[in-house]
C-alpha cells in the first residue's frame, strides 16, 4: 500500500480509528505498536514491541502481558470491516478446554482474528526463545479451538484484510456520502449529474433520500396503500426488473445504507440526499435566493457547492455548482479508494 493501512482514511476517520471505535463496546481497547510515535493522538492505551523483527507474535506478547483481562481478542489493524458482534461470539465459546479460539475461513486460518488466554505467554516466550515467529506455531503447542466462519452468521469481509487499493475499496463499499442542503437549493441536480459521473467511471450508484418534512406516501389508492391502511407493518412489489419496499415505521440514516451494504450486488458508492446534521461526509450545497450560509458542521464537509460562498469564509474546498467535474475529483481524493 505504501504507507502504513491503519492510518489510511475511509471518509472521515482512519481504519484504526474504524475499529477502535467499533469495538470500544469491550472493556478496553489497547494497540499494539512497534514504536513510538503513530498511534498515541487516538486515545487509546498503546503497547510497544521491545524487540524488533519478530513480527506479530511480539505485538501478541505485549498484548497478553499488558492486558487486564483473562482472555483478549487480537486482530489485524486493517480489518476495516471487523465487527463487535464477532467478538462477542468468539468470547461464548470461552471455556476452560481451549487456551485460543480462532476464527477459520475455509481452508485458511487467521490468527489475528482470534481470542488468546494469558494462559498461553510461556509458550509465546518459549517460541521466541527459539526464533520461531510463525504464529501457527502457538496453535500447535496450546489447546486450541477452530471456528469455521462458514457456520456462523458473517461473512467473509469481515475478515478481509486490506493489502491494495481495489481490496480497500471492494472491503468498505458502498462508499456514502451526503449531499445536503436546503430544499431547491439544487441538491437532486447534483446528485444526478455525479451519478452519471461514478457511472462513467465503471462504478453503481444507490441514492437514499431522507425526508425530512414526512410529506412522502405511497400512491393514494394503490395496492400497498390499501394494504398499509389494512395494518400490514410492511408490503413489497416486485417484478421481473425491480422491486419495492414499504414499512410502516420510521428508520433510521444508518439503517438504510446498512440494506444497501446487504444487496447480493451492493453499489459501489452510496449518496443520502438530505442529513444536513447528520456526521457522514457531505456535499453541502448553498444557493443565495435559498440560504446564503453554510450550516453544516465544517468537520463533515467534503467540500460546498455554491454560488455565493468565499473559499477563504470555510475551510473546506468550495466549488461552483455546475463544476461537476471538480466537485466529482474532490470526492474522489476524499475517499482516497477509488480506482
Amino acid at each position: 500500500m505504501g504507507q502504513d493501512k491503519a492510518l489510511i482514511r475511509l471518509g472521515n476517520e482512519r481504519i484504526i480509528e474504524r475499529i477502535s471505535k467499533e469495538l470500544s463496546g469491550f472493556s478496553e481497547v489497547v494497540i499494539s505498536a512497534g514504536s513510538r510515535g503513530a498511534y498515541e493522538e487516538l486515545g487509546c492505551p498503546v503497547v510497544y514491541d521491545k524487540e524488533h523483527g519478530r513480527g506479530p507474535i511480539e505485538g501478541i506478547r505485549q498484548l497478553l502481558s499488558n492486558a487486564k483481562e483473562d482472555h483478549v481478542f487480537i486482530c489485524a489493524a486493517d480489518m476495516p470491516n471487523i465487527k463487535s458482534e464477532i467478538v462477542s461470539y468468539l468470547a461464548g465459546y470461552i471455556s476452560s478446554d481451549y487456551d485460543c479460539y480462532v476464527i477459520a475461513d475455509e481452508d485458511h486460518i487467521e490468527p489475528l482474528c482470534a481470542v488468546y488466554s494469558k494462559r498461553i505467554l510461556p509458550v509465546i516466550e518459549e517460541l521466541i526463545r527459539e526464533g520461531s515467529f510463525r504464529l501457527r506455531e502457538i496453535f500447535g503447542r496450546v489447546r486450541t479451538k477452530y471456528i469455521s466462519l462458514e457456520y456462523t452468521c458473517f461473512d467473509k469481509s469481515v475478515v478481509k484484510n486490506i493489502n491494495t487499493r481495489q481490496e480497500l475499496f471492494d472491503a468498505i463499499k458502498p462508499v456514502v456520502f451526503c449531499v445536503s442542503g436546503y430544499s431547491d437549493s439544487g441538491k437532486t441536480g447534483l446528485i444526478v449529474k455525479l451519478i452519471n459521473e461514478f457511472i462513467k467511471d465503471g462504478m453503481s450508484v444507490g441514492v437514499i433520500k431522507h425526508d425530512g418534512h414526512d410529506s412522502f406516501a405511497d400512491a393514494p389508492g394503490s395496492d400497498t396503500d390499501r394494504f398499509m391502511k389494512a395494518g400490514a407493518v410492511c408490503t413489497a412489489v416486485y417484478s421481473d426488473t425491480r422491486h419495492m419496499e414499504y414499512y410502516a415505521r420510521g428508520a433510521e440514516s444508518d439503517e438504510m445504507a446498512d440494506r444497501f451494504r446487504r444487496l447480493k450486488a451492493p453499489p459501489d458508492v452510496v449518496i443520502i440526499e438530505g442529513l444536513k446534521g447528520e456526521s457522514y461526509p457531505k456535499i453541502e450545497v448553498i444557493r443565495e435566493a435559498v440560504c446564503g450560509r453554510s450550516v453544516c458542521d465544517p468537520d463533515s464537509l467534503i467540500c460546498i457547492a455554491a454560488d455565493c460562498i468565499s473559499p477563504d469564509s470555510v475551510s473546506c474546498p468550495v466549488f461552483r455548482a455546475d463544476d461537476i467535474e471538480g466537485i466529482y475529483l474532490c470526492v474522489k481524493k476524499f475517499f482516497d479508494v477509488f480506482i
